[in-house]
């Protein structure tokens, strides 16, 4: 069956540029990439066609001698997929800015860390995921269990990683004869460069595994049981070890980074270690003074209002705040007291109320009669 045009594939006329290319391939790779298609063989199907039409287009060389040869130019393997170490999911990650791409943090490594790397042996280290947990400030200070579900590259249940169909094996690679090199002259000078076909192994497999076409991984979803300690904070990383993208051709599996970030709690704020929140007391509780019960996140707390308490004064209550990650110190629970003023009184309340603040003259108290003075050079 004749294959299909890379520049048809990617959408884009012979003549675009190394951006036009580019942006076709995020596109089409962000449409079909299996994360957004689980289960979806058609798109996965897809979604390697077009990676593999990139990396052919996006080198220089490959793409001269492909405007020139046609698929003649890659002796059967370069462009096909069909067994040497090619990895979309790499390609994926250098179209966005990523690790394979030379930028360093592009968007693709923000999100899913991007820590893999092909050797030239063929065996290649699994990239890193990341998951993004929100919890709640109870479960920040207290700490948690949680269980996560995601979806990621594993290894192929069918060939186990391997890439090839049971019973079958590597030959020896057609395009550099089993050297993992390939020569190509400009001019005068010759230079030496790693096999596209076999990526350096040297060798290709005869028969590549029909349910993972040769890559050795296919999606799945997968479950992590994750122990949130207290005292974790937003932005907060916890690490499961070999969580992550599987690797490839017996490659080490990569790791899962959950980042922690912590919900806005309706009385509480957090300030590094310590939590703050306001509570409102009666005028009458701030002038003669009393106790009060007040939330905490470990329970009720008791809180002693002394007489003439003014609004906005400030408690501590010791121990009830963030524990520290490291050690047992625990931080504060600071109070602001917010006296409230009654809206609405009865003839008698009120008649009371009158006879208090006549009783107190005018000013009332040694606060007013500062402000009094600091004022009257408004008023002159």
């Amino acid at each position: 069956m004749a294959q299909a045009d890379l520049y048809e594939t990617l959408g884009v006329s012979r003549d675009a540029s190394a951006d036009e290319l580019k942006k076709a391939y995020r596109k089409l790779a962000v449409k079909y990439h299996p994360d957004k298609n689980p289960d979806d063989k058609v798109a996965e199907a897809k979604f390697k066609e077009i990676s593999s039409a990139y990396d052919n287009l996006k080198d220089p060389d490959k793409r001269a001698a492909y405007d020139r040869y046609g698929h003649a130019a890659f002796q059967g393997g370069m462009g096909g997929g069909g067994g040497g170490g090619h990895d979309p999911f790499d390609m994926f990650r250098e179209a966005f800015g990523g690790r394979g791409g030379g930028g360093g943090g592009g968007i693709f490594d923000e999100f899913f860390g991007g820590g893999g790397g092909q050797s030239t042996g063929g065996a290649a280290h699994g990239s890193d995921l990341r998951y993004d947990l929100e919890i709640s400030l109870e479960e920040a200070v207290k700490g948690c269990e949680k269980e996560i579900r995601y979806r990621r590259p594993a290894e192929c249940k069918k060939c186990h990683g391997e890439g090839a169909e049971p019973g079958s094996k590597k030959v020896t690679c057609p395009t550099c004869g089993g050297t993992g090199q390939v020569s190509s002259n400009r001019g005068f000078i010759s230079f030496r460069q790693v096999c596209p076909n076999c990526q350096g192994s040297g060798q290709i497999i005869e028969k590549p595994c029909k349910n993972c076409h040769g890559e050795g991984r296919e999606m799945e979803t997968s479950t992590v049981k994750v122990r949130i300690p207290g005292g974790v904070a937003t932005g907060s990383k916890l690490r499961s070890a070999g969580k992550g993208e599987a690797g490839q051709m017996g490659g080490q599996a990569g790791d899962l980074y959950i980042i922690i970030h912590v919900k806005e709690h309706e009385l509480f704020e957090r300030h590094d270690h310590d939590l703050f929140c306001e509570v409102p007391i009666k005028f009458t509780l701030a002038a003669l003074g009393g106790a009060i019960n007040v939330p905490t996140l470990f329970g009720k707390g008791s809180l002693k209002i002394p007489a003439g308490t003014q609004t906005g004064t400030t408690f501590r209550l010791r121990g009830q705040g963030v524990p520290h990650l490291r050690g047992n110190r625990k931080g504060d629970l600071l109070i602001r007291v917010q006296i409230e003023v009654p809206t609405k009184l009865s003839s008698e309340q009120k008649k009371k109320l009158e006879d208090y603040a006549e009783s107190c003259g005018d000013p009332a108290n040694p606060m007013g009669e500062s402000f009094v003075e600091k004022a009257k050079k408004f008023f002159r």
